[in-house]
């Protein structure tokens, strides 16, 4: 297991954590990811990662009925987390930038894009799981 450090991690790894359909599991997810990045020696972008992945995991838990889960990976100096949740239909767009500081709800997204270098989603029907995943990137600083 790599050190904790200032090191960026050159080797890709890969991460998820299968929740349920529970407003705590937003919580969950936001430490483990936490963890995640910390043991792999990534403590720069845990903050802004672990506002992303809330923000991603609070929409699937919120807008779906089904299960859910958190997908971490990282590769090439670039940190992908993703949620997916089973109901295919796509996400709503994001708000507008200079709207999101005057809504107290649908902000999420707009979050998402404001904060991360690259963001998106995409269906998925493989290995018996249908949904989607939203996702996200953060570049190592």
């Amino acid at each position: 297991m790599p050190e904790t450090g200032t090191t960026t991690p050159t080797d890709p790894w890969e991460y998820s954590l299968y929740i349920p359909n529970d407003p705590r599991a937003v919580t969950v997810s936001r430490r483990t990811l936490r963890l995640i990045l910390t043991m792999h020696g990534l403590n720069g972008l845990v903050d802004v990662a672990e506002l992303l992945a809330a923000e991603l995991v609070s929409n699937a838990v919120r807008h779906t009925k089904g299960p859910a889960a958190l997908r971490v990976r990282w590769a090439a100096g670039v940190l992908r987390i993703g949620a997916w949740d089973a109901d295919p239909a796509p996400p709503e767009p994001p708000v507008p930038l200079e709207r999101v500081a005057e809504l107290e709800e649908g902000r999420g997204l707009g979050l998402v894009r404001a904060c991360s270098d690259l963001w998106g989603w995409q269906p998925l029907a493989r290995e018996g799981n249908r949904g989607k995943v939203v996702w996200c990137e953060l570049a190592a600083a």
